[in-house]
């Protein structure tokens, strides 16, 4: 075990912070060339920059924790499934 053991909680408090650098970062996470874009593109100011970084690595951290769920034979929620709970 990797220390996921809480799926649930670690995956509502990645999204959370996925969404909060997404904000930040002006990407729509419905959009993957967005997404792609912000991950490829470098800004100019260091806090820009730090941000986007940021998203790059809570990205990253989901994907492995999706995939670690996958092997146990469990189904990851998308991420989007987040922002709707979060408008409901």
């Amino acid at each position: 075990m990797s220390g996921f053991e809480h799926y649930d909680r670690e995956l509502r408090d990645l999204d959370s912070e996925i969404h909060r650098y997404a904000a930040v970062c002006r990407v729509n996470l419905a959009n993957r060339h967005e997404i792609e874009a912000c991950l490829r593109n470098h800004h100019d100011s260091w806090a820009d920059d730090k941000a986007r970084e940021s998203l790059q690595g809570l990205l990253i951290l989901r994907i492995k924790l999706e995939t670690e769920m996958i092997a146990q034979g469990l189904t990851p929620p998308p991420l989007l499934s987040a922002v709707a709970e979060q408008i409901s």
